[in-house]
């Protein structure tokens, strides 16, 4: 028996939206996109602060089971079998968002949406784009252009 899952073939990883190298699903990333999103509109929409604290952590195999995703047996299966390297670096940029995710909802707690709102913006939204990059097999030194500023404030909070 071996150690390592084997990644599932071509043809099912495009049929539910994997990249074909990583193992990754950018599907996974709504979980973050929504809350984020939320976060931005606050200040406009204070009525948006009850789904902002609504929002809980949630790992990347329990997102797909949660969400009925069509394809999420073999999203399972392609994360199982994905480079332990990417999924390392793929789990520390997501350990790094619940985490400012929680402290942004303690801001909304105590009534600072416009901060919550700012902080989302400067704070968790370049790490979701490092975390989009990463799902697409970029990773420190190899971010695309117009993602340098996620790649800053990764290396800011890991270097």
């Amino acid at each position: 028996m071996s150690l390592t899952a084997e990644m599932p073939a071509p043809d099912a990883l495009r049929a539910a939206n994997i990249h074909p190298e990583t193992g990754l699903a950018t599907d996974y990333l709504n979980h973050f996109n929504e809350v984020v999103m939320l976060l931005d509109m606050l200040p406009g929409m204070p009525d948006c602060a009850e789904d902002v604290l609504g929002w809980e952590p949630c790992s990347y195999e329990a997102h797909f089971e949660r969400t009925g995703y069509s394809g999420r047996e073999t999203v399972i299966a392609a994360w199982h079998a994905a480079p332990r390297a990417v999924r390392a670096h793929f789990e520390t940029l997501v350990s790094a968002l619940d985490d400012i995710i929680a402290d942004l909802q303690e801001r909304v707690r105590e009534g600072d949406l416009s901060g919550a709102a700012e902080a989302a913006r400067s704070e968790a939204e370049p790490l979701l784009a490092a975390a989009r990059a990463a799902v697409h097999g970029h990773v420190t030194g190899e971010i695309d252009p117009d993602q340098n500023a996620g790649q800053a404030s990764v290396d800011a909070l890991f270097g």
